[in-house]
């Protein structure tokens, strides 16, 4: 269950093979091709940021795609949060 001081980070924001429409919502510069949750656990903590793990989650927009979820503490705005994860990714 996501709590009001959490900021979801699905592995497709940060997806250079999906677009804007499909759910990335990084620039493409800063994005990787498919990045899984263990990349994406590994940049939070680099960066020393809280977060917690849900393995077998799937995007609403893939629900056929069970590439999992990481909640993070929001300790700035989301697209803040997003920009640095996907600069270290």
């Amino acid at each position: 269950m996501r709590r009001r001081d959490e900021v979801a980070l699905w592995p497709v924001y940060f997806d250079s093979t999906r677009t804007r429409s499909e759910g990335r919502k990084v620039p493409k510069r800063l994005a990787k091709p498919r990045p899984t949750l263990e990349m994406i656990e590994k940049t939070l903590r680099s960066l020393g940021m809280p977060y917690r793990v849900i393995p077998d989650a799937a995007y609403p927009r893939l629900p056929w795609e069970k590439r999992g979820l990481i909640f993070v503490k929001k300790v700035k705005p989301k697209g803040e949060i997003l920009k640095e994860v996907a600069a270290r990714l």
